[in-house]
């Protein structure tokens, strides 16, 4: 079994390269063809999905759930040419904050 960070690399990579590929046999591309929009529209579907297996009793259904929405957030964030290392870089400032003081520092 891969270690998490790989599998969440090799995907970042491969949504990198699928950038270029056809919207009529990639998924991927497809989905970077509807723009911000279409791209958050689905997040919005799976975030909804996965608020459904939250209430359910099966762990698998939500695992796959929460994989879905993670997939689509990943999908925007190399749609506006965003990267995993900036999102570590994010966690791992707020990581020791409490999450009601790094709520309340941001900007308005």
């Amino acid at each position: 079994m891969s270690a998490p960070q790989d599998v969440l690399l090799k995907l970042c990579e491969t949504l990198e390269a699928r950038k270029g590929a056809d919207a009529k046999t990639s998924y991927v591309a497809s989905l970077y063809a509807k723009g911000v929009d279409g791209i958050a529209k689905k997040i919005g579907e799976e975030a909804a999905e996965t608020i459904i297996a939250a209430k359910n009793d099966d762990d698998q259904a939500l695992i796959r759930e929460l994989a879905d929405l993670w997939f689509h957030s990943l999908v925007l964030m190399a749609h506006r040419g965003l990267t995993l290392q900036q999102l570590g870089e994010e966690l791992a400032r707020r990581s020791g904050t409490s999450g009601h003081a790094e709520k309340a520092a941001r900007p308005q």
